[in-house]
């Protein structure tokens, strides 16, 4: 297998639609996609008790283990397998399980913070912030908590308004200024079809880099005012 030269940041608010852009962009590439759910590095607690657990904010970059994050993504580029953790979200802990990850063509990094870590950002080959109206992604948010996550309507609220929108505003958004390319609400399709061709060409060994800042902007608006949407 071939070591992989192609790493993606995929950043942006809870709820905005990052996981959705993540797999239309790669849902073409089949196996030679590696993605690694940036809630996976979440601390392990498990020196707290789960009450203590609850209270953690969650939304702050020191509850993210970055040391590890950044060593798994060096030994993926460098061709070597990692063994990465597993999180359970009703318990807010790492589950006991980790999962082998081999090295591929292409990597995705995706979650709130993707974009915020210097460091890991040196790292990136293209970085991503998906933008999606506030209204429509706490609803998304609490539709998610409360039926897949099974947390009360009432806490989830809670956390929103105490840390989720607070640390949005101080860190998420802030993080935008590193992004390649920003995506509005959730997935666009002209966006979304260029950014397919283009991996789909790194995956081949085809692709000329040209993923300067505002280069794919500029690309995108000449697609859309010749009315290209790049199904084919």
């Amino acid at each position: 297998m071939c070591v992989p030269s192609f790493v993606i940041g995929i950043a942006g608010g809870t709820g905005a639609g990052k996981t959705t852009v993540s797999r239309l962009v790669t849902r073409d590439l089949g196996d030679s996609v590696t993605r690694i759910p940036l809630d996976n590095y979440y601390e392990d607690l498990t020196h707290l008790d789960f009450e203590e657990r609850q209270s953690v904010n969650y939304d702050h970059p020191s509850a993210f283990e970055w040391d590890l994050l950044r060593g798994h993504l060096e030994s993926l580029l460098d061709g070597q397998s990692v063994e990465m953790p597993q999180y359970d979200f009703e318990v807010h802990n790492r589950k006991a399980e980790r999962v082998t990850v081999e090295p591929t063509d292409v990597i995705v990094l995706e979650g709130i913070l993707a974009l915020y870590d210097e460091e890991m950002n040196e790292m990136m080959d293209l970085r991503l912030f998906v933008e999606t109206d506030a209204d429509v992604r706490i609803l998304r948010r609490i539709r998610r908590d409360v039926i897949d996550r099974g947390r009360d309507l009432e806490g989830v609220i809670d956390q929103y308004l105490s840390t989720v929108k607070p640390m949005h505003e101080q860190f998420i958004e802030p993080s935008k200024k590193h992004a390649d390319l920003i995506i509005p609400e959730g997935a666009n399709s002209v966006a979304v079809n260029l950014l397919k061709e283009k991996l789909r060409a790194e995956v081949d060994g085809d692709a000329v880099r040209s993923w300067e800042r505002g280069s794919l902007e500029a690309e995108i608006d000449e697609k859309r005012s010749l009315g290209i949407d790049g199904d084919g």
